[in-house]
């Protein structure tokens, strides 16, 4: 099989992620060793940027500002939530893309971006335009299908175990007048990253004592019930609630209502699960609470990445790459747990559209049977990705980040 030579263009979408610039660095570096590719394009703001004809040249960016989106946070190339919906878009994209020769496209996201680069390599096909479409694998939220684990969710447990860990000490050290603290974890519909604040707790003093998840229906009593019993027990109680929970009828505790309840992809938006608890609390248990709600910061805390999320991260943008150049076309990287005692990750790969149609929420069997805790199993699976840190550049105390120039094309 001949090789397709031409050009290559990388995007990122949706919600950043401490290491999706791993990812992007995996793609570029390798994408520029191989003499197939031509160019290395990036589009500024995902798919909004080739829709637009943002685009701009990587060819002439710094190679040491290419290294460092390793340790660099957020969408350096530019995100967008863009829902393609009109067939007339995806036309769009195919222009720009004979117009810039792009033989090779990359896309890092989550499920909608799957099937954004399916849908436009459909297109493609039918048409006649020779070209790769391959995704890469994004989400703190950990709920994409056919993976094991998603990059991006290794350091987003790390940090905000970390901060539950920091808060719970806190709460110990002030509870006789802040008795109650509740952190609201970010996950719509999925509990992966509530539950992976379970990490922080190693004795039952640490925090924290509840873990309320979206696959496990409110009930308010128990609620109650289960911080009254902790502050028995221990005289305070720690909460991390998803935003995602649902009360028994589906509804989100926390869904904002009337015209701006909803985004542009049209989800439910969340408007603050905890502060919600809180006033439930202090209404109906008479004691203080607090709620802490710590919204993106928690999604690229690169001072304190998974060094093993990075890693995993820049490999799957080089697998995507070499695949991409070995014949692969419409499949998203995938991150396997090899079968040992000792965890080591290999890749593997998935079509872009069973990815894109699929959803993989938190294992009900690794919820306790008191439905406020995790269990051992889940430890076990988690515990592995949040190994080792990121060493961010640092300048003057402060960790130092990069920027590109963006030679537009």
């Amino acid at each position: 099989m001949s090789i397709l030579r031409g050009n290559a263009i990388v995007a990122q979408s949706g919600g950043p992620t401490a290491v999706i610039n791993a990812s992007a660095c995996g793609v570029i570096q390798e994408a520029m060793k191989h003499k197939a590719i031509g160019k290395v394009f990036a589009a500024h703001n995902g798919i909004l940027g080739v829709l637009e004809d943002t685009i701009f040249d990587l060819g002439a960016e710094d190679r040491r500002a290419i290294e460092g989106l390793k340790v660099s946070p957020a969408s350096a190339l530019g995100s967008c939530r863009h829902k393609l919906k009109r067939k007339e878009d995806f036309e769009r994209i195919l222009e720009v893309f004979k117009k810039h020769n792009i033989r090779y496209f990359f896309y890092i996201g989550g499920n909608d971006s799957m099937d954004t680069a399916d849908k436009v390599n459909n297109l493609a096909a039918e048409t006649g335009w020779e070209m790769v479409a391959m995704g890469v694998p994004k989400t703190i939220d950990n709920d994409l299908a056919e993976t094991d684990h998603c990059p991006g969710y290794g350091s987003v447990i790390k940090y905000l175990a970390t901060m539950t860990m920091e808060a719970g000490r806190d709460t110990e050290a002030m509870y006789t007048t802040d008795t109650v603290n509740i952190i609201e974890a970010m996950g719509r519909n999925a509990g992966w990253i509530a539950a992976g604040t379970a990490l922080a707790k190693r004795n039952e003093e640490d925090a924290p004592h509840m873990i309320l998840l979206p696959e496990t229906p409110f009930d308010n009593d128990r609620f109650l019930s289960g911080v009254q019993e902790w502050i028995k027990r221990i005289g305070r109680c720690v909460v991390v609630v998803s935003e995602g929970v649902k009360n028994p009828d589906k509804s989100y505790l926390s869904e904002m209502k009337g015209a701006f309840g909803r985004d542009s992809f049209g989800h439910a938006q969340l408007g603050g699960a905890a502060q919600f608890l809180q006033s439930a609390v202090e209404a109906q248990i008479g004691v203080k609470a607090r709620f802490a709600m710590p919204s993106t910061i928690q999604r690229t805390g690169i001072h304190f990445a998974s060094l093993t999320d990075s890693r995993e991260a820049y490999l799957a943008g080089c697998t995507a790459v070499r695949l991409a150049l070995k014949g692969e076309n419409g499949k998203m990287v995938t991150l396997i747990r090899a079968d040992t005692k000792r965890y080591r990750c290999i890749t593997g790969t998935a079509p872009l559209a069973a990815v894109a149609n699929g959803e993989k929420p938190f294992p009900r069997e690794w919820i306790g049977s008191d439905g406020f805790s995790v269990t051992d199993d889940f430890i076990a699976y988690a515990l592995p990705l949040i190994q080792g840190e990121v060493k961010p550049r640092m300048k003057n105390g402060l960790p130092e980040f990069v920027r590109f120039k963006k030679n537009y094309v």
